[in-house]
Formats: C-alpha cells, sequence, structure tokens
C-alpha cells in the first residue's frame, strides 16, 4: 500500500448539519432548476414535471447507498475513495477523475448560467465573467472550508427563500390548459429528458468529498444528505409545475432564464428582479460549491499517488491549495465548451457514479469485510441498489449515443491516467478482491484494507488510541482448530500460551487447568471473563481464546474466553478492563462476527472497535 505522500494531513472537522445541507442544496439549486427547464420542456413537454421527479427518485436511491458507504468512509473525495477501496485501482481512478471532471464542468456550466442573468443588465462576455468569479471563489475557498461554508448557507437561505415566494405566489397563475396534451412529446421523451436534468442532483453527491471534514459523520452526512434532497425534490417539482403552468410553451422552450420569465408574467418587473437575484445566488452556491468538492476528489487521487502527490498539498489553512487551483483552472477552460455537451457530459458521469456508489454497497456488504461498519445502513438491500443501477443505466441509454459518446470518452481518459501513471505505483487491496476470495474459496486478498478501515473508523469515532487497545494490541490470540476434539481443547491452549510467549506460563497454564475444574464467570452465555496475577512489573495483557465447538470450563461452554493477566502493581487495571470487554460482547452482533471472522488476528479488531467507554 502507497505512503501518504509528503505534506499530506488529515483535514480539520470543521463542518456541521448545516453546512452539509449548504453545500447539498447550494451545489443542486441552480441551472439545474434556472436554465434547464426550458430546455428540459423542449424537450418532454408539460410532462417535464415527471422527469425531474423520476431523476430525484433514481437520485435517491444512490443518496441512500452513499450515505451507508460515507458513514463507514468518512475521507476526503468520498465518492472515489469509496470506488478505490471497492473496485480496486483502475476503476477508482477513472472514477475519481471523471468525477472532478463532472463537478467542475457543473461549476462551469452554473458560471454560464450566471452570466447569461448579467448580460440582461450588461453586456460582457460569460468568459469574462467566468473567470472573474472563479478567482473571487477561489480567494474564499483558500482561507478555509469554514469561510466557505459560510458563504454558502447564506446563499441558500436567500435563494431558498426566493423560490418558496415564487411557487407560493404563482400556484393561483397556473393554467391548467398549459399541460395538455400532456406528454406532448412521448413517454421516451420523458424519460430521457430526466437524464438530461440528473444533473441538477449532482450536487447531492458533492457532499462526499467533505466527508472528513464533517463532525460526527455518522449521523451528519445521512441526514444532511436526506434533508437537502427532499427539500430540493420539492422546490424542483413545485418550480416547474408552477413555471409550466404560467408561461405559453413558445416561450418556455429553450428559455435559458425560464423562472425569471415566469416571475415576470405574474409578478411583473419586482418578480423578475427577485428571481433574478436568487438564480444568481444559486449560480454563485453551485460555483462555491464545486470548487469545494471537486478539490477535494484531486486531494484522494494525489493522497493514492494516482496522480502526482503534489496535487495533495494542504496549506497552512488546512484546505487542498494545490487542488483548488488546479480545478479552477479547469472550469475557466470549460467554459467554452458548447452549452449542451456540457449538461450532457456533466449528466453522463455524475450518472455513472450512481451506478458505482450502488454496486459499491452491494460489493462491501457480500465481501463480509469485517471492518466495514456504517453507522447508516441503506433499507431494502439489494432491491434499492439493483433498482438505482438499472434506473441509471436505463437513463444513459435513453439520453442517446451522444452521452454514451462521452462517457466513453471520459472512461478512456481516465483510464490512460491510471495505466501511464497510477498503474506504476504500488497496488492496493481492496474488497472486490474479498469477495472474489470468498466466492471461490482461494486467498487472493490480504489484512492491509482490514487494517485501514478499522483505522477510519477508530478516527470517525473520534477514540484515541488508549490503555486497553493497547492491551488488545498485544494480546495472545488462541484460535482452537474446529477440528479439536473438545477434550484437547485444553491441551491445546496450554501448549499455544506457551509457545506465543504467554508471561508466566506455567502459572497460565495451572490457571487453565482451574478455570476447567471450577468455571468461569459469564458476562453472558457463552463469554467468559477472568483475571490472573502474574509475576513481573507493569504487566497488562489479553490472553483471547475462541472455540467454535465451545470450551468446556466447569458447567460453562463458552465460544470467547477472556484472560486478563496483570502484574501485582497493575492488578487495579483489571477492572475497567473487564468493564470494556463487557461493554463490547453485550453489542447485538459481537457472537456472530466472533465466530464468522475468518482469520484470528480479525479478533482483535472486533475489540478495537467494539462500542465502549475510554480507559485511563
Amino acid at each position: 500500500m502507497g505512503k501518504e505522500p509528503a505534506g499530506h494531513s488529515t483535514l480539520a472537522r470543521s463542518m456541521g448539519l448545516t453546512d452539509v445541507f449548504a453545500v447539498a442544496t447550494g451545489a443542486m439549486i441552480s441551472s439545474g432548476i434556472f436554465v434547464l427547464p426550458g430546455i428540459a420542456h423542449a424537450q418532454a413537454g408539460p410532462a417535464v414535471v415527471l422527469s425531474y421527479v423520476f431523476a430525484g427518485c433514481i437520485a435517491a436511491m444512490g443518496m441512500l447507498s452513499l450515505a451507508e458507504t460515507l458513514t463507514a468512509m468518512p475521507k476526503a473525495g468520498g465518492g472515489y475513495f469509496i470506488v478505490m477501496r471497492t473496485m480496486g485501482p483502475a476503476v477508482g481512478t477513472v472514477a475519481g477523475l471523471c468525477i472532478w471532471f463532472s463537478l467542475a464542468l457543473k461549476s462551469a456550466f452554473a458560471l454560464i448560467g450566471l452570466a447569461a442573468f448579467i448580460e440582461v443588465f450588461f453586456e460582457m462576455d460569460h468568459r469574462i465573467t467566468g473567470t472573474v468569479l472563479c478567482l473571487v471563489f477561489l480567494g474564499v475557498n483558500l482561507r478555509g472550508v469554514r469561510e466557505a461554508a459560510v458563504v454558502q448557507k447564506i446563499l441558500v437561505v436567500f435563494l431558498c427563500a426566493a423560490l418558496g415566494v415564487y411557487i407560493i405566489t404563482g400556484l393561483d397563475h397556473v393554467r391548467p390548459d398549459h399541460f395538455l396534451p400532456f406528454a406532448s412529446k412521448g413517454w421516451n421523451a420523458v424519460f430521457s429528458t430526466a437524464g438530461t436534468v440528473f444533473v441538477a442532483y449532482g450536487g447531492l453527491l458533492a457532499v462526499d468529498s467533505v466527508a472528513e471534514e464533517t463532525r460526527n459523520p455518522g449521523r451528519t452526512l445521512p441526514l444532511g444528505l436526506f434533508l437537502s434532497l427532499i427539500v430540493v425534490m420539492v422546490l424542483y417539482s413545485l418550480a416547474v409545475f408552477v413555471t409550466t403552468g404560467v408561461l405559453p410553451s413558445g416561450e418556455l422552450n429553450d428559455s435559458l432564464t425560464p423562472i425569471s420569465d415566469g416571475a415576470r408574467a405574474f409578478l411583473g418587473r419586482p418578480g423578475f428582479v427577485l428571481v433574478s437575484a436568487a438564480a444568481v445566488a444559486a449560480f454563485i452556491s453551485t460555483a462555491n460549491a464545486g470548487l469545494i468538492t471537486s478539490s477535494r476528489y484531486l486531494l484522494a487521487l494525489a493522497r493514492d499517488e494516482n496522480v502526482p502527490p503534489f496535487l495533495g498539498r494542504i496549506s497552512s489553512r488546512n484546505v487542498p491549495s494545490v487542488a483548488l487551483i488546479f480545478t479552477t483552472l479547469l472550469v475557466i477552460a470549460v467554459l467554452f465548451i458548447d452549452l449542451k455537451m456540457l449538461v450532457g457530459a456533466a449528466s453522463t458521469v455524475l450518472i455513472l457514479k450512481y451506478v458505482l456508489m450502488n454496486l459499491s454497497v452491494i460489493v462491501l456488504r457480500e465481501s463480509r469485510l469485517l471492518n466495514y461498519r456504517p453507522v447508516f445502513k441503506a433499507p431494502l438491500y439489494p432491491w434499492v441498489q439493483v433498482i438505482g443501477v438499472v434506473g441509471s443505466i436505463f437513463l444513459i441509454f435513453e439520453m442517446g449515443w451522444k452521452a454514451l459518446l462521452l462517457a466513453t470518452g471520459l472512461i478512456t481518459a481516465g483510464f490512460a491516467v491510471y495505466w501511464f501513471y497510477g498503474r506504476i505505483r504500488k497496488g492496493r487491496e481492496y474488497a472486490l478482491m474479498h469477495l472474489t476470495e470468498r466466492l471461490l474459496g482461494k486467498e487472493y486478498a490480504g489484512d492491509a484494507l482490514e487494517d485501514e478501515l478499522r483505522e477510519i473508523v477508530r478516527i470517525r469515532n473520534e477514540r484515541d488510541f488508549d490503555v486497553f487497545d493497547r492491551a488488545v494490541q498485544e494480546a495472545i490470540v488462541i484460535d482452537v482448530p474446529p477440528e479439536t476434539p473438545s477434550k484437547e481443547s485444553l491441551r491445546y491452549l496450554e501448549k499455544e500460551a506457551e509457545r506465543l510467549g504467554c508471561p508466566d506460563c506455567e502459572r497460565v497454564a495451572g490457571f487453565f487447568r482451574k478455570e476447567a475444574e471450577q468455571g468461569v464467570d459469564q458476562v453472558m452465555p457463552g463469554v467468559g471473563i477472568s483475571h490472573l496475577v502474574v509475576r513481573g512489573e507493569d504487566v497488562l495483557r489479553l490472553v483471547i481464546v475462541r472455540d467454535v465447538n465451545r470450551l468446556a470450563l466447569g458447567d460453562a461452554r463458552v465460544f470467547a474466553y477472556f484472560l486478563v493477566l496483570t502484574s501485582e502493581n497493575r492488578r487495579q487495571s483489571y477492572v475497567p478492563a473487564v468493564a470494556a470487554l463487557s461493554q463490547i460482547v453485550l453489542a447485538e452482533d459481537f457472537e456472530k462476527r466472533w465466530l464468522t471472522t475468518k482469520k484470528k488476528e480479525r479478533l482483535k479488531d472486533i475489540l478495537h472497535l467494539g462500542e465502549r467507554r475510554p480507559m485511563a
């Protein structure tokens, strides 16, 4: 496994629930609602409302899978990081670069939309406007993610309020005849248009890139994602409904300012100015969020050495400064690309990301990695994931051959970077290897991924490496072979304790025999814990025993047995050690994890990651 390049460090956890909500919502509510409805209406007719709803439902399935994987692996560049650890370096590198590119495209798309509104009041080249704004956003982000998130929250509050005013006042002016015929372009057009407007929900996945900077990610990330999607789906559906109902088709079709035009139709000049101001705020919000999120993908790629390591350098203000600068340059460059090509490219890549998120959950769960421990689990597994994959692929094909060609081109470019750069670096273990190992019964994977996931969970839970963790790390693990006759189990324990260098082995062997005769205290059925004082100074060691056939200790039959060894001067450590063990073994899934874990060294991970209070 490659080392982390010099100059890299962990990003500060400074973002709360409102910050996550603002990043996701701000990244979604922009061109997807202030520009796209006119283009989408020209393709699907009044049924475009359903296109937005259908796209949102497909996004919801991807969101559930993303929330699960993010709570297990809250790291910068979350989508890339998850795919890399699930599908391997080739797929991971392609996904990371494509998502970085698509988020930059989304920022550029927002800037083009912003230019369309500015041109209403001033005659300016959108490329000049976009370049200036990109540099302004770069300056804000270089000051720190917290400062950028504050700007984001202010913008989101304003644009949600403006859209709320537009919807509430506009509902009374909706004309039913504007919806007839409803699916005037045919139902195929409704679904193909859903693929086009899917980019409107792309900001939902933008949150994964700042997962490492989120406080209490196990709760904050899924809740922030859920709230953002619900709010945005409601606003999108109602805003498109009102716009379709107040504007004639000829005026709405291909308009680049559809919501503003709708506001002018029933609120006059003041309404047009209000909604235009909201649109400007939305475009600024999206472009800003795009820089925040896409730069974290370059950071994650650099950490894994799949792109040059200097791209992952973190500044004194704890932001990925080099990645931010390169992302800004990309956004400026793509301002020269055709508008519809921008939409198609961004939507296609974002749909592919949803496919990968759903597939990742299936691979991670079926690989049965011990240390894959999401705080939130997607419901109705695997049906949500299967429907999400099928629905996403359906959208891509409905978008036509140009979308497929764009996707193929981006994937090819990403694979070229992997082949000529990332491939020659050290390889990395991934979950698909564990799944293949499980299905074929052959050993392909080592311990690197399990070790990495263990450390990620420990950091996520914000728990320091304490005295108990040290004792677990240095513990003697004895895994009684299943074929061992029950009468021979005790003798096997004695031999293994001596072979593994157990302190005061003779006394420990005698204690085993005593326990076998007199029994052991059970903290729960099948789990025994004992204490023995041994010779020496400052000794605190654990002997961890697993016996799937259940070890006979007096009248007790235990599958897990823990012997706490202390020297006389550490005798007081026994009680907190037993308290820690008791909290861990009482977990609902402890027995299942303990008995199904294949490698005995992974038994330590069950204790390292178990829920307990810190031990002094």
